[in-house]
């Protein structure tokens, strides 16, 4: 009997996962210890794709998401970006490991009147401790106390040394960023008529066509089922129905059922965004039309607090820029590098990644596994050794982590180093067409061919990690061997795996800056797709 047959079926195998911890692929967005300190500089997630807008398909949109876990009512102060840090997306058009163009962003917040409003109660003058005292409707709405702006340059070559130029915005003299969804009387016209007013032009120097940036909160769309992963994955990790966009044929018995219910993030949290839509053509180079894309951010090498602070001056910096922050592909630094070196990864670059390449050639997680259930999931399967993968080192994390996939997404100078890599020339699946397990479901526009909001890392990383490309994959309507590693390579390759935590691009916008409008504060409760 074949093995994927037995496993998929047995009941047994169920309930060898219900009974004890089960590690599983999950992103809390607090991947290592030192940036759980500075919640403002911590990038959360990174997508980059060919805009699946109706008829914006020359361009690339790249978003960059920062602040973990923001409350929809987290008055008075809500959130804000940090003003001594830079915050910095990354292209390799080449292949080397080094970035070729940089879009670093600046942030700084001002009073108005270096007071914010101020009110005359009993004769005396004062600051009110709210932000705001009416209702908003435009950028630098009067109402307004406290105004976020911020500058982008182009750096190229290096981003330190490397040539800069402003990037202007269209049709005004500055970018700025909205208010947080306080709530529907602080934006009586809507709170996503108020944000779409901060979708702006932009013109990048060298790009004959202007690009489009917007920078502001909105909802948050990973999707994770992130409590119970950490409770020693307190569920059956196997799908365990025939959802419509999950759909695994023959429903696993005791396996878990996509829900909502399941969302640890989605519908409940919000998030703050840097998007950009660029042409393609400014971003390929010479290379062969794929790029590489990652984000960082970076603060001053030295920061004393200041005994007596102001609103302007809390501490002092000076130095260097140090990167204290990092990302590319989803889940790398929190489930994949070792803890003793996740501070060291969030502050390397890519030309250095063969330091810490063992922990995708040799990868723990699946090696976790195996310690925990070889014996009793063996005793359902048969046979003897290892239930997690055993090719070492490990070609096919290689290539979805490291290197892309030849005729895929890899670049024309093969470099191993960590970020998203996206084929330009492909063209993107429309929103209704999207698989949400992007290559592996048939669909080459999708992850790990970049990242869309609407794919599901989770799952498709998980099923990865345990040998599902060493099976063939769906390429073009026909079933695909890799030859990275063989079926016997990896006794539970073809399992379901999965959070229970559903993503569906249908449930995000179908235009820049795709993610929703951020939750409101208030009045509670909402729904959010």
């Amino acid at each position: 009997m074949k093995i994927r047959n037995r496993l998929i079926a047995g009941t047994a195998f169920a309930a060898l996962f219900a009974a004890g911890a089960v590690p599983a692929m999950a992103s809390s967005h607090r991947e290592a210890p030192n940036i759980t300190k500075m919640p403002k500089v911590d990038n959360t997630d990174v997508y980059a794709f060919t805009s699946y807008e109706p008829g914006r398909q020359d361009y690339v949109t790249i978003i960059a998401n920062f602040q973990p876990g923001e409350n929809p009512g987290d008055g008075p102060n809500y959130y804000t970006m940090d003003p001594d840090a830079i915050y910095e997306i990354h292209i390799d058009n080449v292949g080397d490991a080094v970035e070729h163009l940089t879009y670093q962003f600046k942030f700084s917040n001002a009073l108005t009147a270096d007071t914010g409003i101020q009110l005359n109660v009993g004769g005396k003058t004062l600051s009110i401790p709210l932000r705001e005292i009416g209702g908003q409707s435009k950028p630098a709405d009067g109402n307004l106390g406290e105004v976020e702006t911020y500058t982008i340059t182009q750096v190229s070559g290096d981003r330190r040394l490397g040539t800069r130029a402003a990037i202007t915005p269209v049709g005004t003299s500055a970018f700025y960023k909205p208010f947080d969804n306080a709530g529907n009387k602080s934006f009586p016209g809507g709170y996503a008529n108020y944000a779409n007013q901060f979708i702006y032009g932009a013109t990048i120097p060298g790009c004959a066509t202007p690009a489009k940036v917007f920078v502001g909160s909105r909802a948050e769309y990973f999707a994770v089922n992130l409590g119970p992963v950490f409770d020693l994955v307190n569920f059956v990790p196997v799908e365990g129905d025939n959802d419509p966009v999950y759909g695994n044929g023959t429903p696993f018995p005791g396996g878990i059922t996509q829900s909502q219910d399941n969302q640890e993030l989605i519908g409940k949290k919000n998030v703050t965004s840097i998007a950009m839509e660029i042409p393609k053509s400014c971003l390929v180079g010479s290379g062969n039309g794929v790029i590489g894309v990652w984000s960082t951010t970076s603060l001053p090498q030295a920061r004393l607090l200041r005994t007596a602070p102001t609103f302007n001056q809390a501490t002092l910096t000076g130095g260097a820029y140090v990167q204290v922050s990092r990302l590319g592909m989803p889940l790398v630094n929190e489930l994949v590098i070792g803890i003793k070196d996740k501070d060291l990864f969030n502050a390397a670059e890519p030309k250095g990644d063969a330091a810490l390449a063992d922990y995708v050639t040799n990868p723990t997680f699946p090696a976790i596994l195996d310690a925990l259930f070889r014996a009793p999931v063996r005793g359902v399967i048969g046979g003897s050794g290892s239930i997690a993968p055993t090719n070492f080192p490990r070609k096919d994390l290689v290539a979805t982590f490291l290197t892309g996939f030849a005729g895929v997404n890899q670049l024309k100078t093969v470099t191993a180093s960590e970020m998203l890599r996206l084929n330009t020339a492909i063209a993107p699946t429309a929103q209704a067409s999207q698989s949400t397990f992007g290559v592996v479901g048939n669909d080459l526009a999708g992850f790990p061919n970049g990242r869309r909001p609407g794919d599901d890392v989770v799952d498709i990383v998980l099923r990865v990690a345990m040998g599902r490309l060493c099976y063939p994959i769906p390429v073009a309507g026909k079933a695909t061997d890799l030859g990275l590693c063989a079926p016997a390579d990896a006794p539970t390759g073809m399992a379901a795996y999965t959070d229970g935590a559903p993503s569906n691009a249908a449930n995000i916008q179908n235009a820049f800056p795709y993610l929703n409008a951020p939750l409101r504060g208030s009045p509670r409760p909402q729904t959010q797709p």
